[in-house]
């Protein structure tokens, strides 16, 4: 047996007083009168010896009890280890408030268990303890020790939260704060439901910190989530359909069946249907819908699933153009093939230029510029153009056949597509056309089919060996290539577009498909979803507002069910951290996106300069726990595991793996037992 504070064992010798009193007390005499002294000798012998048991048997209560008290404040301890601590003590406790505490155990969900044993731990030290509560989300404020009743009071705030962090890095943080105070004694407590994908705790390397294990375990781990969802076209075209695929997951053992999908759009919902998926897999389904106006567009898709939902819903925003811009700039007269093949598609609408006469700040209007057989290309020209494909947008060239190599090659370097051969005017047939590119991806519904490629009368030489061939000649050389720079690209075509070179134009299957998919490449926007919880950069045009207003914000906006997305009321609204490169803003909202859904950006209230969807990380969908024999296996010397049923005192079974089985309640309680003994003994033993 040991004891917690042995100083007061001092306190033993209050034993003599009773001592003293009983030894300088009970020896007095009294004067007693009696009228007959006959049986005085006999009555006095048998008195004396029943009175001097009973202050015998005071005397030891008295004793007892003070000894017992004593001991009480002593905390004395049986100890279960080799080692007791002793001393103040520095406690930090982590209480996992991720999306996975939402999983039941028995009737409650796991985090109010979690939060239930974190009070329990906390109780189980004195209050001349310092505490750490810490969380998933990290804040500054939990950064620091505070007092016991700071700290129960803090578990209560606790809410659950869409971050999620490593247990490794959750330990280096409780380190850091543990080693600000002066405590003798360091602890750190987590209190988790140890999720696989987590569960690194083996990688914290600090030997001299003691770590205890509290896992917290749900009834059933069944989960079906919304992992991502993409278009299967990068562009949305006006009054077309569009194709949305949707990755659903199936995170438990068994299969789930008739799973219901739905797609909310402009304010309504519409059923896709039931999908079966099996155990530990996942299922691609299609969603298909119409856009029917421009601008800004969310939506939803959802299904139904229970206890755990935060993944049940996946948000998303993209922008449909009202047209796609095309501007071809030209040598002399503008080409009638390239006019005639976007004459008919309403969708796009082509703005012919002189080279000599350029507007360049309204090239970023336009989603694809063709340079159509210019003899120079001037600088300033190049250095615009290699802007205008970095935003974005796509350059497409026809060199001219007098053409001036120098300044095509001041173009092409600016592209790290070297040099451009001297014009070759020997006849050349293309062979070969490259269907896995985005340009004729899905242009062709029989691949295998034998196209009419077209033929040159004679070509200029493109650098081997750089950028993606597009269309091949039958020795390998590049016909039509193209070399991506930032978020667009640069297609430069090795003949001349004029018919006497080049037959291109009367390719109607190879050219017209050409020159719409890449005007639609460029019109490719940002993407259509965002993570929380990761360090998303978002873009958007840089606009100055009438009233000279420069702080962008984002505002989330408030779904309702009997609302259009154009009328859902506005909600929490903050200014992210911004950048200004030209006339780009990059946004950092880093850590103040808490909740999924859509946020608009704006400058002033009655505009809404972009719209972005935030989701939440799908990293904790998947509900696979350590189990606990397989968690306590390869765990350092000072990791260990505190297991116990929901039911459990756990303050007890703190205390006893702190200190042992503590011992002072029963000092406590034969103190009582003893003062009781006394009172009878005095009370009812007549003498």
């Amino acid at each position: 047996m040991q004891f917690l504070f042995p100083g007061f064992l001092a306190a033993l010798a209050v034993i003599a007083v009773p001592i003293v009193i009983h030894l300088f007390y009970f020896r007095r005499f009294k004067r007693v009168y009696f009228t007959n002294v006959r049986f005085l000798k006999e009555v006095k012998e048998e008195t004396s010896n029943r009175q001097k048991l009973r202050n015998l048997l005071v005397l030891l209560m008295r004793c007892l009890a003070i000894a017992a008290m004593v001991l009480a404040f002593a905390q004395p301890f049986i100890p279960l280890s080799s080692e007791a601590k002793k001393g103040e003590t520095a406690v930090s406790v982590f209480v996992d408030n991720s999306f996975s505490m939402n999983a039941l155990s028995k009737d409650a969900p796991l985090l109010e268990l979690a939060k239930q044993r974190a009070r329990d731990i906390i109780a189980a030290y004195p209050v001349t303890d310092r505490f750490q509560v810490l969380t998933n989300d990290f804040e500054g404020r939990d950064q620091r020790l505070i007092s016991q009743e700071d700290a129960l009071a803090r578990i209560e705030e606790i809410r659950t939260s869409p971050a999620s962090r490593d247990l490794s890095k959750v330990l280096i943080r409780q380190q850091q704060c543990l080693n600000t105070g002066k405590q003798e004694n360091r602890v750190a407590y987590l209190v988790s439901d140890f999720q696989e994908n987590v569960s690194d705790v083996s990688q914290f390397r600090d030997s001299l910190l003691q770590v205890k294990l509290v896992p917290m375990r749900a009834v059933q781990e069944r989960n079906v989530s919304i992992d991502s969802a993409w278009f299967e076209s990068p562009v949305q075209i006006l009054n077309q359909p569009a194709n949305l695929l949707v990755k659903l997951s199936n995170r438990s053992d068994e299969e789930v069946t008739d799973i219901r999908l739905s797609l909310r759009h402009d304010g309504q919902t519409k059923p896709v249907g039931a999908i079966n998926i099996p155990a530990r897999s996942s299922r691609l389904d299609t969603v298909s819908f119409t856009i029917l106006h421009p601008g800004w567009h969310e939506a939803k898709v959802s299904v139904t699933d229970y206890p755990v939902q935060f993944d049940d819903d996946y948000f998303l925003s993209f922008y449909v153009a009202e047209r796609i811009n095309v501007l071809a700039i030209n040598g002399q007269a503008a080409n009638k093939y390239i006019e005639n093949a976007f004459l008919g598609a309403k969708y796009f609408r082509l703005d012919n230029a002189d080279a000599r006469a350029l507007d360049y700040s309204r090239f970023g209007e336009y989603q694809l510029i063709v340079l159509n057989e210019l003899n120079a290309i001037s600088s300033g020209l190049a250095n615009e153009l290699k802007t205008f494909v970095q935003n974005g947008g796509n350059v497409l060239v026809f060199p001219g056949q007098s053409a001036e190599l120098s300044s095509y090659d001041g173009l092409m370097q600016q592209f790290g597509a070297g040099n451009l051969g001297a014009f070759d005017p020997a006849p050349r047939q293309a062979s070969q056309i490259n269907t896995e590119e985005y340009v004729f991806k899905d242009v062709f519904l029989n691949k295998s089919a034998n196209l009419r490629l077209p033929a040159t009368q004679g070509n200029f030489r493109l650098a081997q060996g750089r950028g993606e061939h597009i269309l091949t000649y039958r020795d390998g050389s590049a016909f039509l290539a193209k070399y991506a720079l930032g978020e667009g690209a640069l297609y430069v075509c090795a003949a001349p577009l004029q018919e006497q070179v080049s037959d291109l134009v009367r390719n109607g299957e190879i050219f017209v498909p050409m020159l719409f998919k890449m005007a639609i490449a460029g019109a490719k926007g940002r993407q259509i979803a965002y993570t929380i919880g990761k360090d998303e950069v978002l873009e958007a045009k840089h606009r100055v507002s009438a009233s000279g207003e420069s702080n962008y914000k984002l505002r989330m906006v408030q779904e309702n069910a009997a609302q259009t997305a154009k009328e859902a009321s506005e909600g929490v609204e903050f200014i992210p951290e911004q950048r200004i490169f030209g006339s780009k803003v990059l946004l950092t909202p880093g850590t103040q996106v808490r909740d999924a859904g859509w946020y608009r950006l704006h400058l002033q209230t009655d505009s809404t300069l972009a719209e972005y969807a935030f989701n939440y990380d799908r990293r904790e969908s998947d509900l696979r726990f350590i189990a606990d024999e397989v968690l306590a296996k390869n765990l350092p010397s000072n990791m260990t595991v505190m297991t116990a049923n929901a039911e459990a005192n756990f303050s007890q079974v703190v205390n006893e793996q702190e200190r042992g089985i503590v011992l002072w309640r029963w000092c406590v309680i034969f103190a009582l037992l003893f003062l009781a003994l006394e009172v009878l003994f005095l009370r009812l033993w007549k003498v």
